[in-house]
């Protein structure tokens, strides 16, 4: 399968010198760190496609979390050809034998079978789209007819003086559509777990898993910090920390590119986030414990801070990522003991679906004692989101779910009473 890997890339540029080819680096450029490129499962690189992760994170000043989320899916892309045995020039007069439509039609299979997320298809279509219109734009790619047909939708909408505006959009027709329905479920619609399954979930993974993984997990059930957060805070992150003056047993640690040190966070918020006392502690002495020093000892000096490591003293996701390899793998594993334990609710449990878990019990237990309106600035506050509109999800998700108990409640008394009245159900 194809892989990627980052590199520092430092800028050169040629001259020729009596007959040969010079290269000298260019020191008006900086170099790029942490450059995703792909390769082929014979090691060669995707030239064009790694030409294509340069001009996104240098001419058009992607940041490196853009990029790499963008090569990643145009990775899956390569694997498939590969698999397929298609070149990715592979442009025939005939439609469906196409390279493009025929991952179309693989992507939407696995969306329909459930392999895939539907807006996960969307985006690698997307993503697979925008890296073929660079090659035809750029003029590498060129062949003897196009090689889909694009249509131009316009659309009118007024701005904010009330004057109507024309705007067109460019679509394809190898775009996945990727509707859904309205839903108040927070983070993306991802549910989150009841308080008897978190508790459950959290002894038997203290029992089975890594104790790395069983503390990721406790600070995202119990703070709701993101992945991407979790596995950069830093040692001095957690001796910084300070009570809460109006409540003892919570302290705030400050997270985000203003932080001292400073700790990635989405969209590179700066903000305090609330620990509990007890969980701070647990930190605080596995940060002096043996099993992670031994781990801080095999670290590069600017790893050295961070709380996780792997056990070859490496960072559990690269600088600018928010995915973990390290915690994926493991992540899948337990899945799987859980699954022979029968702990339902872990079959299909993610991650993220910890910080969904928190935030919904903080606003459970916000509206016990305030009004909607504070309970929404505390459940912005403490997940640290951008806008008022994410933490309402939170709110209707908490004022819902007493009325949707209800009506399950309700229609399965009513259908129980029809299979007594048909005589269907016996004592």
């Amino acid at each position: 399968m194809a892989r990627i890997e980052a590199i520092r890339f430092y800028p050169h540029t040629q001259t020729t010198i009596a007959r040969e080819v010079v290269w000298t680096a260019t020191k008006s450029c900086s170099s790029v760190n942490l450059l995703p490129q792909i390769f082929w499962r014979d090691g060669t690189p995707w030239r064009e496609a790694n030409l294509w992760a340069y001009e996104r994170a240098v001419e058009h000043g992607k940041n490196a979390r853009t990029v790499l989320a963008e090569i990643t899916a145009l990775s899956r892309y390569a694997t498939w050809l590969e698999e397929c045995q298609v070149d990715w020039t592979f442009f025939p007069e005939k439609k469906k034998e196409r390279c493009l439509f025929r991952y179309r039609g693989y992507l939407i299979e696995a969306r329909d079978n459930g392999r895939l997320a539907p807006s996960t298809a969307s985006e690698r279509m997307r993503v697979v789209l925008g890296f073929y219109r660079w090659l035809k734009t750029s003029g590498i790619l060129s062949v003897a007819w196009p090689l889909w047909r694009d249509r131009m939708t316009r659309f009118v909408k007024p701005d904010a003086f009330g004057i109507g505006r024309t705007y067109a959009v460019l679509s394809s027709e190898l775009s996945i559509p990727n509707r859904t329905a309205s839903s108040d479920a927070p983070e993306g619609g991802l549910m989150p777990v009841s308080a008897t399954d978190r508790n459950r979930f959290l002894d038997f993974v203290h029992e089975n898993a890594s104790q790395e993984i069983f503390l990721l997990l406790s600070l995202g059930f119990f703070t709701g910090m993101r992945l991407g957060t979790l596995v950069d805070l830093k040692v001095r992150t957690l001796t910084n920390a300070f009570p809460d003056p109006r409540c003892g047993d919570l302290y705030r640690i400050e997270i985000g590119p203003g932080a001292r040190p400073p700790v990635a966070t989405k969209f590179g918020t700066t903000g305090q986030i609330y620990i509990p006392r007890t969980l701070l502690n647990h930190m605080l002495n596995y940060a002096k414990s043996t099993r992670r020093v031994l781990r801080e000892a095999k670290a590069v000096p600017e790893n050295r801070d961070l709380v996780f490591l792997t056990k070859f003293g490496n960072p559990y996701a690269q600088r600018g990522s928010n995915k973990s390899v390290a915690v994926n793998v493991e992540m899948h594993s337990l899945r799987k003991k859980a699954a022979g334990a029968q702990i339902e609710m872990a079959k299909d449990f993610w991650f993220h679906q910890s910080r969904a878990t928190f935030g919904t019990e903080l606003a459970r237990i916000a509206l016990k004692y305030s009004t909607s309106k504070e309970a929404i600035s505390i459940v912005r506050e403490a997940l640290l989101q951008r806008n008022e509109e994410s933490a309402l999800h939170y709110i209707r998700f908490v004022e819902k779910t007493p009325i949707k108990i209800e009506i399950a409640n309700e229609f399965t008394r009513s259908f129980l009473g029809v299979l007594h009245a048909n005589g269907d159900v016996h004592d």
